[in-house]
């Protein structure tokens, strides 16, 4: 048991040294609300935290203000209408902003 006391603990998941992503995971503003609630009240709590999206970071009120719904039954029903707006997949960095498509052109030359 003395090793384990003196060799230092190394992070789960390794963390890469390129650039932050801006913007809160949708699923952590999720995780801060007990459900059902309104609409209005997430606005009002977390309206001006900004999320991360496939097209850069948005503001949630921004998101939600495009919504038809009013009031979240649960946290499925928030995350699945929130990503009908912003839409599914990775959100850019500061260094993949255009540099990918550039180097992609620069190779096909």
């Amino acid at each position: 048991m003395a090793d384990d006391d003196e060799e230092e603990e190394a992070p789960a998941v390794e963390l890469g040294e390129g650039a932050p992503v801006e913007g809160a995971p949708l699923a952590r503003i999720a995780s801060r609300f007990t459900w059902g609630i309104q609409r209005s009240e997430i606005v009002r709590r977390e309206g001006e935290t900004t999320i991360r999206t496939p097209k850069g970071p948005r503001r949630l009120a921004d998101v939600l203000a495009h919504t038809d719904v009013p009031y979240f039954e649960s946290r499925r029903e928030f995350v699945e209408t929130v990503r009908e707006q912003i839409g599914d997949g990775p959100a850019p960095t500061a260094e993949s902003d255009g540099a990918e498509d550039a180097e992609a052109a620069e190779t096909a030359e």
